[in-house]
């Protein structure tokens, strides 16, 4: 679906050439207002004209858009506001574009932004481009006073975005490279020709739409190519004791660490830039010997010691429920009696009454509510400043109705963000001695990072995209205004969900749904789409939070199937915010009787193939496929690329096919890809058969001829997990 700006205003100062009148004309195309701003200076930055204004206007207009024209200097910031007002009678976004004179770069912008900038916050909504350029980020050679204006323009950008996130008003910035009248007497035609303004406008126009997220953001662009910028800072050192003197042999000393940017830190905000200094302080001030783990030595400052921490374990926990609470949760996560489907989940009479799986997650929270994690020694942190960030729920056997369940709970790691600490808790909950399910919580501590830990984890139950296709299937389904309240009976009884003012103080208009709410909803819909309702055909799931649901909005779930995998997506119907993603529900398969059938159908096509003359190597990847499925995302994420085959017989091109371990939980299909694969192999079939048999080297394969590689041939050692000895059925 295109990008639309009908009904929004868009001030585009500099718009009478170059990126300016670019931008200009593509916002009008899309159904934008648009007022045409431009001095009308002459090329050294001098005079007056409404010539270059008026005539983008007329050309917009003769396109059937809507456009007045501004004169006014961007210095005179409210008399160009006061245009868009008049004419269109609000204000969306504005673009402050060079102009040669120094003054007009900072200031001018700076003007204008002070202008527009209360109408926006009024109105919630604003969309800011700020133009800075590569001599701004990176200097250039006779530029100084130039290259001073156009980095400023980058933090005036950065510190709006900060100010406007809560406003719904972002501000990025941009460093086109473009010809234009300043360029054509320098730049040959043929350069002029690719780096047409037309160029930069696409990045302008999805910056300032609504769908777009991007907030504080620096981009390079330029011929057709678009990169983003970030900053990034080495782990420097420290060289200086307490009550010691620091000299500059000193620096000398440490300057190849200093300039180290091995495993560098990605630095996005203020907070994060001072953790650092803070945690130095921290360590000079204890008298630490310098060069000591910088994890313990960090700790001390942000409240958080890994070392420490990892491995410990809460006080066991028990939970006791009958039938009713498994009632009370599968209200509380949407079913009703409406639907008949529902009834096995609601009514304790039922023949085959059962809990909904999601129900997992509610026998082991209490080791977080009971406050438990901030007596771990190594977590000193302020659970007001806790949310809750991906949630992974196995299930060993389908859950009692009743019953009292023992959760034992693990600091399985924790990870240093940066603005924040990932605390990942492993509880397994037993019923007696027998393991009944298992949950990693992935809990985020803001303010709680920079002290110095590992930023992932092995021990992570990682999200996976879904697969670059429409859904298989879709559910949309309505929350009701007291959803939150009737969930928290289930036991989260966190204000934030119920007390309009306790919400208020977390910074959101009213009470939100408790994101586990959410996830029992999705949960729901893959269950009865993708298998009967029946609880014993259900392993796994996953999630990762992304935003709040308000009580009262609709959750569309988007469900793409994949094996026994169901990558799932969920929504808000009305804003078509993504609430849940990197989401999947693994199933058992249907029943045993399915299992042998298939055993019998890959024997009879062994027999087939032997008497037909059919290719061996079908057999191979046959195995290989299922391999694939069984090792999962785990094996896409060690991989993450795409092989394609070419099995020849008898000198003749006989088959082709694809292995995809760069896309969902991997798979294995007879044909060729539709992208552009990694690595391609070409083989004949019987000399296929000799390599995964072990019966002939790979190396010596290729060096004869018989084994062709073409792409990046290193990744084909990455092979050898699902080629070793697959022949074996």
């Amino acid at each position: 679906m295109s990008l639309s700006f009908e009904g929004r205003v868009v001030l585009v100062t500099g718009a009478g050439g170059g990126l300016g009148k670019a931008y200009a004309l593509a916002f009008a195309e899309r159904g934008a207002s648009v007022v045409v701003n431009d001095l009308g200076g002459d090329i050294k930055g001098g005079g007056k004209s409404s010539a270059a204004a008026d005539k983008v206007v007329e050309e917009i207009k003769a396109k059937g858009g809507k456009a007045v024209a501004n004169y006014d200097s961007v210095e005179d910031g409210e008399k160009l506001i006061q245009t868009a007002l008049d004419a269109f009678g609000r204000i969306v976004s504005f673009f402050p574009i060079p102009d040669l004179i120094h003054r007009v770069h900072l200031r001018g912008s700076f003007l204008v932004t002070r202008a527009a900038w209360n109408h926006m916050k009024n109105q919630k909504y604003g969309r800011i481009i700020m133009t800075t350029s590569a001599a701004g980020i990176y200097g250039n050679f006779g530029q100084a006073n130039y290259s001073a204006a156009k980095l400023g323009l980058l933090g005036l950008a950065n510190t709006l975005a900060i100010e406007g996130g809560k406003y719904n008003i972002h501000c990025n910035t941009i460093a086109p490279v473009a010809g234009s009248r300043l360029t054509e007497t320098v730049m040959p035609p043929d350069l002029l020709e690719n780096l047409k303004s037309e160029y930069v406008a696409p990045l302008v126009l999805w910056l300032t739409h609504e769908d777009c997220r991007d907030n504080g953001s620096l981009f390079e662009v330029g011929a057709g190519w678009v990169g983003k910028l970030r900053w990034e800072r080495t782990k420097g050192a420290i060289m200086r004791h307490k009550n010691s003197h620091m000299s500059p042999e000193d620096v000398r000393d440490k300057w190849d660490k200093i300039c180290d940017f091995y495993d560098a830190d990605k630095i996005s905000t203020i907070g994060e830039s001072l953790q650092s200094l803070v945690s130095v302080l921290s360590q000079v001030e204890s008298g630490e010997e310098i060069g000591a783990n910088p994890t313990s030595s960090v700790a001390s400052a942000s409240g958080i010691n890994p070392v420490t921490a990892v491995g410990q374990k809460l006080p066991p926990s028990q939970f006791s429920y009958s039938h009713t609470q498994c009632i009370l949760y599968a209200l509380g996560v949407g079913m009703s009696t409406t639907d008949q489907d529902s009834l096995r989940f609601l009514y304790e009479n039922h023949e085959e009454f059962g809990c909904l799986p999601t129900f997992g997650v509610i026998i082991s929270q209490n080791a977080m509510m009971d406050g438990g994690l901030s007596s771990v020694p190594g977590l000193n942190i302020d659970l007001t400043r806790v949310l809750h960030g991906e949630q992974y729920l196995e299930l060993y056997k389908p859950l009692p109705t009743s019953g009292t369940l023992t959760s034992h709970t693990t600091i399985a790691d924790v990870l240093d963000k940066g603005s924040g600490a990932v605390i990942l808790l492993d509880v397994h909950a037993y019923n007696g001695d027998e393991l009944i399910c298992y949950n990693q919580y992935s809990i985020f501590v803001v303010g709680a990072g920079g002290f110095g830990g590992k930023r992932s984890s092995d021990k992570a139950r990682p999200p996976v995209p879904p697969p670059q296709r429409a859904p298989d299937a879709v559910v949309i389904e309505s929350t009701t205004r007291d959803q939150a309240a009737l969930y928290r009976l289930s036991g989260d009884w966190n204000p934030l969900h119920i007390d309009p003012s306790f919400a208020a103080m977390g910074g959101f208009k009213e009470p939100i749904l408790h994101g586990l709410c959410s996830f029992g909803f999705a949960a729901r819909h893959v269950l009865k789409r993708y298998a009967d309702n029946d609880p014993s055909r259900f392993k796994a799931i996953k999630v990762r939070f992304i935003k709040p649901v308000l009580p009262g909005q609709s959750l569309q779930t988007e469900m793409w199937k994949e094996g026994d995998r169901v990558h799932l997506q969920c929504k808000v119907k009305e804003t078509g915010a993504v609430v849940l993603s990197g989401a999947y529900v693994d199933l058992h398969p249907a029943s045993g009787a399915a299992v042998e059938s298939g055993c019998i159908i890959i024997h009879t096509w062994i027999a087939s193939l032997l008497q037909t003359g059919g290719l061996q190597s079908e057999l191979v990847f046959a195995e290989i496929g299922r391999r694939i499925k069984d090792m999962g995302a785990e094996l896409v994420r060690k991989v993450n690329a795409v092989f394609g085959w070419e099995i020849t017989k008898d000198g003749q091109s006989a088959a082709q096919w694809t292995i995809d371990l760069r896309t969902g939980s991997g798979s294995v299909h007879k044909g060729p890809y539709s992208g552009k694969v990694d690595v391609t192999f070409t083989v004949s079939d019987e000399d296929f058969i000799q390599v995964v048999q072990g019966k002939l080297n790979p190396q010596q394969a290729f060096f004869s001829g018989k084994l062709k590689i073409r792409g990046n041939i290193m990744l084909s050692q990455k092979l050898e997990v699902i080629l070793k000895d697959p022949a074996k059925l």
